[in-house]
C-alpha cells in the first residue's frame, strides 16, 4: 500500500511538473524559422537558434540556387551559449523540399549546419526551414 501511494504520488508530481512547464508542444503549433545563406565547395554555413519547449523538430531545405538538384549535408546540433555548434545531434544529406532530419527536440541552444558533400564546384545559396516549439 505504502509503494502504491508513492507511486502515485511521484505520477501526480511528474504531471504538475509538465504541466508548469507547458507540456509538450504539437508539431502542428510549431515556430518556424527560415535561415539562408551560402555555400562554397568544401564550406559550410551554420546558425543558430534556441527552443523554450519540448517536442518535435523537422529540418529541411526549401531553396537552392543556382542548382536545384544538388544534395547538401544538414547537421542539426547543440550550441554553446555563443550559438557555435559544439555537439552533433543528428546529420543527413538533404535534397530540396524534401525532410532531412526530425526526431524529438528539448529546451535549448542549438544550431543547424548547411555544408558540401564534396560535390559543389561553385558556390550555392540555400534557404533551410527550421520547425521547432
Amino acid at each position: 500500500m505504502r509503494f502504491l501511494s508513492a507511486s502515485v504520488l511521484a505520477l501526480v508530481a511528474a504531471g504538475l511538473l509538465t504541466i508548469s512547464c507547458g507540456g509538450i508542444v504539437d508539431p502542428s503549433k510549431n515556430q518556424m524559422e527560415s535561415f539562408s545563406g551560402e555555400v562554397t565547395p568544401q564550406g559550410f554555413s551554420s546558425h543558430p537558434f534556441k527552443t523554450d519547449r519540448t517536442g518535435e523538430i523537422s529540418i529541411k531545405l526549401t531553396a537552392l540556387a543556382p542548382l536545384n538538384n544538388v544534395p547538401l549535408g544538414i547537421i542539426w546540433a547543440q550550441a554553446d551559449s555563443n550559438g557555435n555548434c559544439v555537439s552533433v545531434i543528428q546529420s543527413s544529406v538533404a535534397n530540396l523540399n524534401l525532410p532531412a532530419i526530425s526526431g524529438q527536440i528539448f529546451s535549448g541552444n542549438y544550431c543547424v549546419l548547411v555544408y558540401d558533400l564534396g560535390i559543389l564546384t561553385a558556390p550555392e545559396t540555400y534557404t533551410v526551414l527550421v520547425s521547432h516549439p
